[in-house]
């Protein structure tokens, strides 16, 4: 890219089961105070957590299957339709197991496929959980996720090999900033078209990023890397729509300037 070419969106990307195949969108309709649509809005009990549906709050991953710890995930290759609610697993090649998330039919058939196929790698029984407008995030807060693709590229010469953008499981993709450009737009507000993100916060990695997404081997020390180098873990920002409407791969994405009083 032109060093004078505008920031753009690169990918957009949501993730409907937590530590579950990222799926790529087109475009997205972004609402205040909201994630993407549909993004982690399940998650797969590891064990009772003490859940509840109708009262969600916000857990910590451990509770849930997730890459920190459970790197064979992304070994599955998974699809999710929003019209239907059924989400499609395929393992080896082939279609393993099918169900409708919002049934308990559907959900148990999901629930029997990892019970079954993978015994010695969980801990407690396998539960499909959901509640009307949780998120299963990383944090408390409804964010989107977003990645610098040139801090993407630093880290691949920290640790000396290719490094996937997916290992981030970020939301939005961004090309056109310096590396590390990211962190100098906290409490910034970033416009992309009408729409309004609010950065609130770096994020912190977990070994979750050391998980090939095409192999499922951990394979790298990333965030010790960034430990060892920058004297902290952090890759990619966290934002907040404050403002909605719909945004599109190749979108311009820029910092506004603050008004001066």
């Amino acid at each position: 890219m032109d060093a004078a070419s505008p920031a753009r969106i690169a990918g957009i990307y949501r993730y409907p089961v937590k530590g579950l195949t990222p799926e790529q969108l087109r475009r997205a309709e972004l609402t205040p105070g909201q994630t993407l649509l549909a993004d982690r809005r399940y998650a797969i009990e590891n064990g009772p957590s003490g859940f509840d549906p109708a009262e969600p709050k916000w857990l910590p991953k451990p509770h849930f299957l997730m890459l920190m710890r459970d790197e064979w995930l992304a070994g599955l290759r998974t699809q999710f339709d929003d019209a239907s609610n059924v989400l499609t697993i395929r393992h080896d090649g082939k279609i393993a197991a099918e169900g409708d998330l919002e049934t308990a039919q559907g959900r148990g058939a999901i629930e029997n496929f990892f019970t079954s196929t993978f015994p010695g790698l969980i801990k407690g029984p396998p539960k499909i959980l959901t509640s009307p407008g949780h998120s299963f995030s990383d944090i408390a807060r409804k964010v989107v996720s977003i990645i610098n693709l040139a801090s993407v590229r630093a880290i691949e010469n920290m640790v000396g090999a290719p490094v996937h953008p997916l290992r981030f499981r970020a939301n939005l993709y961004v090309e056109g900033w310096p590396a590390w450009h990211e962190f100098d737009l906290l409490d910034q507000t970033l416009a992309i078209g009408d729409v309004r993100l609010k950065v609130v916060k770096r994020i912190v990695r977990c070994a979750a990023v050391n998980v090939d997404p095409d192999t499922a081997q951990r394979d790298l020390a990333i965030p010790q890397a960034l430990q060892r180098r920058l004297s902290h873990a952090d890759c990619g920002i966290y934002a907040e729509v404050i403002t909605g409407g719909t945004i599109s791969a190749d979108d311009v994405i820029v910092a506004e300037q603050p008004e001066l009083l």
